[in-house]
């Protein structure tokens, strides 16, 4: 377990394997445990980061805003502290709107990007996730946690084919503060990117999930028209949360990516 200090907190980040850097950023209610098994993966050739945003994981949580230009701040304080002064950075969810916003706003910083289910506008969001972006009901929310984590175990074949899933979320919903919880994804909702997408050069590729029920995952079209050169690969049977649910396709795909191949607009099958 390591962190480094900044003038708005802690962040906590976890690392792994040997050679250059790659960034993983995790979603919306999440951690760096997401990425465990990818870490594990991509160790084998890179050295891999997994950071914790303000107010989730174990990073700190005091403060007053936890939108998605702070996440962006992050992520160049965290490369500069690191001594990491150009990166690939995969992003799920939250986590990729956060990688293509450091793209365009600290090109310098970003060697290639990766976006996994992840919003380009937040009118893309379902419907229960725009709702926990208003106070009074993330409030509610956030205050019937055990009802909420009864909705998730109830609702979790819908969202993730692996059964980890709901104790992954247990835990993670635990080290969240309710404005974290609250601006977050308050911000993600108002979010839209594809004004800024033409400003991207770096390759750039969107993975997205035919049955993922967070996002929709016809935002690979939205990504597509703003960045022309992004490639895309589509997930037949996975949902929101792609390295679960077909891992070994989705590390098969991440590495070919980073490693310069072309699987633009493939579509890869239940594996």
């Amino acid at each position: 377990m390591s962190s480094i200090t900044t003038d708005q907190g802690v962040v906590h980040y976890e690392v792994f394997g040997r050679g250059k850097p790659v960034i993983l950023l995790h979603g919306w209610l999440g951690s760096w445990g997401v990425w465990q098994e990818t870490m594990a993966y991509l160790g084998q050739y890179y050295r891999a980061y997994a950071l914790d945003f303000w107010g989730f994981g174990e990073s700190g949580k005091k403060r007053d805003s936890y939108d998605v230009a702070d996440f962006v701040s992050l992520v160049d304080q965290f490369m500069e502290q690191l001594g990491i002064s150009h990166a690939p950075l995969v992003g799920h969810s939250m986590g990729g709107t956060v990688s293509l916003s450091v793209a365009i706003r600290y090109p310098e910083r970003v060697s290639r990007v990766v976006v996994i289910g992840s919003p380009i506008d937040g009118n893309s969001l379902s419907l229960p996730l725009k709702l926990a972006g208003y106070r009074p009901i993330a409030f509610l929310v956030y205050h019937q946690m055990t009802l909420l984590k009864l909705g998730i175990r109830l609702t979790s074949p819908l969202i993730s084919k692996d059964p980890r899933w709901p104790e992954m979320m247990d835990r993670d919903l635990s080290q969240t503060t309710l404005e974290s919880f609250l601006h977050s994804i308050a911000s993600l909702r108002r979010t839209n990117l594809e004004p800024s997408l033409s400003q991207i050069r770096v390759p750039v590729m969107g993975m997205y999930g035919n049955k993922d029920v967070i996002v929709n995952p016809r935002q690979w079209i939205a990504l597509k028209r703003g960045v022309p050169h992004a490639e895309i690969v589509r997930f037949k049977e996975a949902g929101h949360f792609i390295m679960l649910d077909q891992p070994h396709a989705f590390v098969a795909s991440l590495h070919a990516f980073l490693e310069g191949a072309h699987p633009d607009l493939a579509e890869v099958p239940e594996t």
